[in-house]
């Protein structure tokens, strides 16, 4: 960077002298030269200043323009990863939700089946069981029944029969017995 400013002031020099028109360097120059103008030894100035400044600065501005464009392609193909890595995961989501809408779809139809089939075996039971009460109350009845025969027949006998009677014989006291009974 010094030597940067030490040649910009040796360019620069000449023109700081020939500022002023009426100066004795310019009258000096003037004689030297022989010429009133000193455009072609500016123009001639101007271009290896350019060329100089070209030399100095070109490659580290390719260097720089060639950093810089690498870097945003490099930014430019993360970005573009992680845009199909965001597309692949979506297709994966959407996937994934067919799969559980088809397996909530499973899984309410086998509930239902198994719930017909719950209803199905509650209904033959509780059928089951209301056929056992039925036959269950059937013998309670006729056990009842027999009870009440039996309270009968010995009601009536005690009534009717003392150890004083007439000796009754077992067709006789069935005879009574189904008259009571009926």
């Amino acid at each position: 960077m010094g030597s940067l400013i030490k040649i910009a002031l040796v360019c620069a020099l000449p023109a700081l002298l020939m500022a002023n028109g009426d100066s004795e360097a310019a009258q000096k120059y003037f004689e030297i030269t022989g010429r009133h103008t000193d455009f072609v030894p500016r123009a001639f100035n101007f271009i290896l200043l350019a060329g100089l400044l070209y030399y100095l600065l070109a490659e580290p501005f390719k260097n720089f323009l060639k950093a810089r464009t690498e870097s945003i392609a490099t930014e430019l193909r993360e970005i573009e990863a992680a845009r199909q890595a965001s597309k692949e995961a979506q297709l994966k989501s959407k996937e994934e939700l067919e799969k559980a809408k088809v397996r909530a779809k499973e899984i309410l139809d086998d509930a239902k089946a198994e719930l017909e089939l719950i209803k199905e075996q509650t209904l033959a039971k509780a059928e089951q069981e209301l056929a056992l009460l039925d036959k269950l109350f059937e013998e309670k009845c006729s056990i009842e029944e027999r009870k009440m025969v039996k309270e009968t027949t010995a009601k009536v006998l005690d009534e009717s029969i003392s150890g004083d009677d007439i000796p009754l014989d077992a067709s006789k006291i069935i005879n009574i017995v189904t008259k009571e009974a009926a």
